[in-house]
């Protein structure tokens, strides 16, 4: 579909959508979630353009379809250069693309769901994951990824809430399908998807099976209500971004939604249900590099734009150069840790290749963490006007636009039109409610900062370091049976699981051929 035809189909739905407290009768339609249909659209028309599509198209394997970048289940570690190219293309024009979590989810599910088919028998669950894959290829859609639940008392386990419906759960199985009940707290774009993809937000217990679901379900489904809020600052004169181009989250209400089987991928099987959640973790993870890379191009474009208007010259002022090297350092140190985890990608067994967990979990801990120093240089080299000036409406007050024009210019050739315009885009992106809910979804998008320590951990290969050194020392500790016990969690031997080979691939064309 094209952007335009994307808007168009979601007039076909009919969701239970609330916004600032009032019903929203077309979504399509509402001036408060335009900039998020704005930003989505971006995905479907730059897959339309011949000189990306190297990036934003793919072929499926086994159905051979071509399909969308953000829909696709990689087959190679060229599938994970182009997701991480494509994502970091999406949000340097639109801010947060927002439909690479549906990308992460299908890989998860897919990789889930062949796991479970092949440790409990039976071949229906990835049967059914691949039909609704080719049917989401197919009609191009959408989707909400609806994990995180509301949680409720987090120091109690999901089984153990005063409120079952903290968290989304079965509440009955029957003969065509199941009913589920529960909340999910954030659900990114929430308004404006076509469906909605339910799964677990933690590993559960053979006790908690019954939160232990993934399956489909359309938007507008009985019993599903969507509390969203605006996307971006639309109507704000002084959003120069983010009145075209945000992003809504909702708290996804499920009342007793019917689901049937052939949309349900996993049901109880609670271990599984645990794989596919970080499975899921460290697909996104890889995924948030490249959207914050993406963001990081705007700062850093932003910012020497504003170097410029205000007379300044990186050659010569040596503190703005360094701040700007460090903003670029920063930016694409996370983003080569993208690079990283995507050479260095494995197979799964379901045939899907994922990025190396700790290269992700690196890159995207860097990002989360760094945010507020990229915001920081940016503020640094852009001055204090970006959050001093006047508001827009003084651009066409006869009373003061021309005195305002002629001190508040910079360079002779930059008009103060231009160095205006310039400021308020910078304090959008990073001074604004706008800048810090960018600042918040890049700390706990994908989750806390210890989610991504501990999966570092858990894979980091420390014992083959110790190894290493005690070699060096030949102090030979390794013989000693006990310290062999002491390992981390995780390890199932001395060196770590060997990642299976992958056939050598061509490197990605140059988007220009």
């Amino acid at each position: 579909m094209s952007a335009a035809e994307y808007r168009d189909s979601l007039r076909a739905l009919n969701p239970r959508v609330f916004v600032n407290g009032r019903r929203v009768e077309s979504v399509a339609d509402e001036p408060l979630l335009e900039p998020g249909i704005n930003a989505l659209g971006v995905s479907y028309d730059f897959a339309l353009r011949p000189d990306y599509a190297a990036v934003m198209t793919a072929t499926q394997a086994g159905s051979g379809r071509a399909t969308n970048r953000m829909l696709h289940v990689n087959g190679s570690t060229d599938d994970l250069l182009a997701k991480l190219e494509a994502v970091r293309l999406l949000c340097r024009e639109s801010g947060c693309a927002q439909r690479y979590l549906a990308h992460d989810a299908l890989n998860a599910l897919h990789q889930g769901t062949h796991r479970a088919d092949a440790a409990r028998g039976g071949g229906e669950r990835h049967a059914r994951l691949l039909a609704y894959l080719e049917e989401v290829q197919r009609r191009d859609l959408a989707l909400g990824i609806a994990m995180t639940d509301a949680k409720g008392d987090r120091s109690l386990r999901p089984g153990k809430q005063a409120n079952p419906d903290v968290h989304v759960h079965i509440a009955a199985r029957r003969a065509d399908g199941i009913v589920i009940r529960g909340t999910k707290a954030i659900v990114t774009g929430a308004p404006y998807m076509h469906e909605f993809l339910v799964m677990p937000c933690r590993t559960m217990t053979a006790e908690e099976a019954a939160f232990a679901v993934c399956c489909a379900v359309p938007a507008d489904a009985p019993g599903v209500t969507i509390v969203a809020r605006p996307a971006g600052r639309p109507g704000d004169p002084a959003a120069r971004f983010s009145a075209r181009f945000g992003q809504s989250t909702g708290v996804v209400v499920f009342d007793d939604v019917f689901v049937p089987w052939d949309r349900v991928f996993l049901a109880g099987e609670h271990e599984e249900a645990g794989f596919v959640t970080t499975s899921y973790a460290t697909h996104h993870r890889h995924s948030c590099i490249a959207a914050r890379a993406g963001f990081g191009d705007l700062l850093i474009g932003t910012g020497a734009l504003m170097i410029e208007a205000n007379g300044l010259d990186p050659d010569r002022h040596g503190h703005v150069r360094d701040a700007m090297v460090d903003l670029i350092k920063i930016v694409e140190g996370f983003y080569a840790c993208g690079v990283a985890a995507s050479v260095y990608g494995t197979r799964d067994a379901s045939g899907a290749v994922m990025p190396d967990t700790v290269f992700s979990n690196v890159g995207k801990l860097l990002l989360a963490t760094q945010i507020y120093d990229m915001h920081r240089l940016a503020h640094y080299v852009s001055g204090g006007l970006i959050v001093a000036l006047p508001g827009p409406e003084e651009d066409h007050n006869p009373e003061t636009a021309a005195s305002l024009a002629a001190v508040l210019a910079g360079r002779p050739d930059v008009p103060a039109a231009k160095r205006l315009e310039v400021a308020r885009l910078m304090e959008d992106l990073t001074a604004s409610s706008q800048g810090g809910w960018y600042s918040v979804i890049s700390l706990h998008g994908g989750g806390s900062p210890e989610a991504m320590k501990r999966e570092i951990w858990r894979h980091y290969p420390v014992e083959e370091k110790s190894a290493m050194v005690e070699r060096l020392l030949e102090r030979g500790v390794l013989a000693d049976e006990a310290r062999r016990a002491s390992r981390q969690p995780g390890r199932c031997c001395d060196t770590g699981c060997a990642p299976p080979k992958l056939p050598a691939v061509p490197p990605l064309p140059d988007a220009a051929e």
